[in-house]
């Protein structure tokens, strides 16, 4: 099949030198009977592209970068499937059955997206790939980055034709352990070449509470009324609309916060989030099985790395669907974030574009 240049090119740029392992990077592409794209690299089970055929052009849609030196300098997770624990566990510590496990930390004293040594850096083995469907595979030593327990996990990628990008996520895990995978894409739908920055996006979240937290984004233990807040997504709006006018906004420069998602909207087939470009000729929704999204609007995107030259602030948004943040140390909360012998994480979610 032929590529978008720039998907292209990506397979000379970030082969060319080495990643984390000393090894080159391998890169998947795959497409529809549309011409949507959607391409993805081994180290850190990363989607790296999405190009959708809009008005006879394929924009790209992904914020990404062009070469492995970037990659490996980059800071923002960029389309990265992040585990074992997405998001933020407080002082890096849990308890499971009385028993005290210590993580690392890689943010202050706390622990993010796995730790330092992430699911994001490791080489994924690649068990199945077909022209629309790419599946990676890891092992997580028991005792890796502190997490207890031998991990298996799976990540399935499928590019249906009805122009969905379908994630399905499987893991297994011989001791009890905290499990949480996201993917941490960053969307810009009027396209990553633009110089916009996303907060003219229509957005709407079927979601009736957010999770408050503090300067360094750990939860404050409440879970929160959207009513008469900047958080109120329940009727689509823009997201420069409302930006800044929380006092919990100021302390994250944006949205960096989790939505507790309705939980008629968690079945993986109705639609949970909506997101509209600016120019309305794209629109993105998300389908998940996951009892939350974490809305962050790339508040500290600045000088990160792009395909050309640095990334502005709040040039994309994630919505990064997961248990809540700090789940673990907050039981009462939603949603079982720990996965025990004998069972499956299995979970689902759907990003679905109209263009």
């Amino acid at each position: 099949m032929t590529l978008p240049t720039h998907i292209a090119s990506l397979y000379e740029t970030m082969t060319q030198e080495a990643a984390y392992d000393g090894r080159p990077a391998k890169l998947f592409t795959l497409r529809n009977a549309s011409g949507m794209t959607a391409t993805f690299m081994d180290i850190g089970a990363t989607w790296l592209s999405c190009t959708l055929p809009v008005d006879n052009t394929d924009r790209e849609v992904l914020l990404s970068y062009a070469t492995m030196p970037q990659h490996l300098m980059q800071t923002a997770y960029f389309g990265a499937t992040v585990g074992r624990y997405a998001n933020r566990i407080a002082n890096g510590r849990f308890v499971i059955d009385g028993g005290e496990h210590k993580v690392e930390a890689n943010q202050g004293e706390h622990t993010l997206h796995g730790g330092p040594d992430g699911f994001d850096k490791r080489r994924w083995t690649v068990q199945e790939q077909t022209d629309t469907v790419i599946v990676f595979g890891l092992v997580s030593a028991d005792g890796d980055q502190g997490f207890p327990g031998e991990l298996k996990a799976t990540v399935r990628f499928e590019l249906t034709d009805a122009n969905a990008l379908d994630i399905q996520y499987v893991a297994e895990c011989d001791k009890a352990c905290p499990v949480n995978f996201t993917n941490h894409a960053y969307f810009n739908l009027m396209g990553d070449t633009t110089g916009e920055d996303c907060l003219a996006h229509r957005l709407s979240i079927s979601a009736d509470q957010f999770v408050p937290t503090d300067a360094n984004g750990i939860p404050t233990g409440e879970l929160k009324s959207v009513e008469g807040t900047g958080f109120d997504f329940r009727e689509i709006k823009t997201l420069k609309q409302d930006f800044l006018t929380d006092e919990e906004q100021k302390l994250a420069l944006g949205y960096d916060h989790a939505f507790l998602l309705n939980t008629s909207v968690t079945d993986g087939k109705a639609v949970a989030v909506r997101a509209v470009s600016p120019d309305n000729r794209v629109e993105l929704e998300v389908k998940t099985t996951k009892p939350a999204v974490q809305l962050y609007t790339g508040n500290y995107l600045a000088g990160e790395p792009a395909r050309h030259g640095e990334q502005v602030k709040h040039q994309g948004f994630c919505l990064e669907t997961e248990f809540l943040p700090d789940a673990p140390n907050h039981p009462e909360w939603p949603g079982d974030s720990i996965l025990k012998p004998g069972e499956q994480y299995q979970h689902q979610t759907i990003y679905q574009f109209t263009f």
